[in-house]
């Protein structure tokens, strides 16, 4: 019996592609004739070692990332480099510059108070986080340690459509939600993490790139383990790094050259996130809830008429093989996630969902 496809919107873990997810399934047991899997494989075998050597090389080639720049696999997720970010990049005296763009700033944010002085360099709270506005009018003081910025709002669904020019201050980015999903300058940045689970693999690995030379501003007090330049030293193996994770990372990154690379993903996912914010805005009885200038690309935030309506959408929508869809339980309402692997065929039948619905019930 045929079964129905499913389309997978959740914010995070999120849908992965389907040939990435089909080559793992074949190699679990037995990894490329080794006889047993990769999981269960030493983190300093020579297949390992591949492994992680290509996926490194995988991320620079598409990010186009310099030398004097290092790639890092990390543990604990962006809520680590929350406290990681300033722990070793603070300079004693000198503030932090943040913007407050949405819940996951907000959280940066109180981790970075544990170890100096925050400055905000914008408040999106005013607007209940629907907006980021002009980034050119932030005021940058160019005697700060960083300044630090969240690209994509998931909760929110806000996003960066350009960054601000903080000089010689060194511009930190939390891309967990949009990292590789279009190209970007990586030269622009002093720094940028990301959790794999959105747009390059399952959760249990971070991504860090960052310019080698800012390592070196951490104390002697700061832990071996929470050090940057620890990991760099050690080409991210100091300790048993998260295998399996970065050898999807490695999948996923292959997955994306043979697509074509960042130039080719983001057609993609421009005209996903078009089809839907067009069959929003061309309802009155879907709301979206950011302003159309700070769209997210990635997660499609929108309302319907009550919430009562919004549970009934998210029970037939599963049923309908859409799932995923229920907002965050801080903010309410619909969120459509579609990064990278979200096919254009799923966006079409949520619309195609959504009209029928309308129909139903306005």
């Amino acid at each position: 019996m045929a079964t129905q496809t499913v389309y997978n919107f959740n914010p995070g873990p999120a849908a992965l592609p389907r040939e990435v997810m089909e080559t793992a399934a074949a190699e679990f047991v037995d990894y490329r004739g080794l006889g047993y899997g990769l999981a269960e494989a030493s983190h300093r075998s020579k297949e390992f070692e591949e492994v992680i050597h290509a996926a490194e090389a995988n991320i620079r080639s598409l990010m186009g990332i310099p030398e004097d720049y290092a790639v890092l696999f990390l543990q604990g997720g962006a809520s680590l480099q929350f406290a990681m970010v300033p722990m070793n990049l603070a300079l004693p005296g000198k503030p932090m510059l943040y913007a407050d763009t949405g819940s996951w700033s907000n959280l940066a944010i109180k981790e970075a108070k544990l170890f100096g002085d925050v400055k905000l360099i914008y408040d999106g709270k005013a607007s209940n986080y629907s907006v980021i506005g002009d980034v050119a009018e932030w005021p940058i003081d160019a005697d700060a340690s960083y300044a630090y910025v969240c690209s994509n709002n998931t909760i929110e669904g806000t996003e960066y459509r350009s960054f601000p020019d903080t000089g010689s201050v060194p511009l930190i980015a939390d891309m967990s939600s949009d990292i590789m999903s279009y190209p970007v300058d990586v030269r622009r940045f002093a720094m940028i993490f990301a959790g794999a689970q959105k747009n390059l693999g399952p959760a249990g690995v971070t991504i860090a790139v960052m310019r080698k030379d800012l390592a070196a501003r951490a104390g002697a007090k700061v832990p071996t383990m929470l050090k940057y330049s620890t990991h760099i030293d050690k080409e991210s193996l100091f300790n048993t790094p998260p295998c399996i994770a970065i050898y999807m990372v490695r999948l996923v990154t292959d997955w994306l050259i043979k697509l074509g690379g960042l130039p080719a993903i983001q057609k993609i996912n421009e005209a996903k996130s078009d089809a839907l914010y067009s069959a929003i805005d061309a309802s009155e009885f879907y709301r979206g809830t950011a302003e159309p200038a700070d769209r997210s690309r990635m997660n499609v935030t929108y309302r319907l008429p009550n919430e009562d309506l919004e549970a009934t959408f998210c029970s037939e929508a599963k049923k309908a093989g859409l799932v995923g869809l229920k907002g965050h339980r801080a903010v309410g309402g619909i969120r459509a996630s579609i990064y990278n692997a979200m096919p254009m065929a799923g966006v079409s039948r949520l619309i195609d969902f959504m009209d029928d619905f309308e129909s139903r019930h306005r």
